[in-house]
């Protein structure tokens, strides 16, 4: 897991550091990125990054939680219906320009376990939580019943589709894809009815 912090930044400056973070990433990739080059494209001391996160692994996943604009955390908008909608829209936000970078990344950690765990403590599993605290919260609802088979699935289903859909068909999963994904393979599994309000084919 991550270690504890030992320095005080602002807010404002911690952003400042992911995005130039980032940037460096987009621009040359993962291996040529290093905490020295970020370090003088936020015209900081090499040592606050190693002190606030560590490693270059950390400082990558957390500059990708960061800059987030929208976390499943905060998602709850009374029903799983609803939820799973806002978490699509999440997941799609999140994406963005990001895109390209994302699967980068995701070629580079199966290259390095210290990325993979990285990604995983800070993007993956969080965001596993989130949905499936969004599933639990149906339960204890009664909207679905609590030994529904395909409730542990929920999560791997929204974020492989993900991954899946520019693989497959060379095209990105954009909000509408998810909606009719949800509406045809999730709500129908979890024994939910929901009339898509998406209905453009692109």
């Amino acid at each position: 897991m991550t270690s504890q912090r030992r320095s005080k930044i602002t807010p404002e400056r911690e952003l400042e550091l992911y995005e130039a973070a980032l940037d460096l990433l987009r621009e040359s990739g993962y291996e040529a990125l290093t905490m020295e080059g970020v370090a003088a494209r936020s015209r900081c001391g090499k040592s606050t990054l190693y002190r606030q996160w560590g490693t270059k692994p950390q400082l990558v996943a957390a500059a990708l939680r960061g800059t987030r604009c929208v976390k499943l955390a905060d998602v709850d908008t009374g029903s799983l219906v609803g939820d799973l909608r806002a978490a699509a829209r999440a997941a799609v936000a999140g994406a963005g320009r990001d895109t390209a970078l994302m699967h980068a990344l995701s070629h580079a950690a199966f290259q390095n376990p210290e990325l993979l765990r990285a990604l995983r403590e800070n993007l993956i599993e969080p965001e596993v939580a989130a949905i499936n605290a969004m599933v639990e919260r149906a339960v204890t609802r009664g909207e679905i019943a609590a030994d529904n088979p395909a409730a542990e699935f929920v999560a791997a289903q929204l974020m492989g589709v993900m991954r899946a859909r520019p693989m497959v068909e060379g095209r990105q999963a954009d909000e509408a894809y998810l909606h009719r994904f949800l509406e045809a393979a999730v709500f129908p599994a979890l024994g939910l009815r929901a009339t898509s309000r998406v209905t453009s084919h692109p």
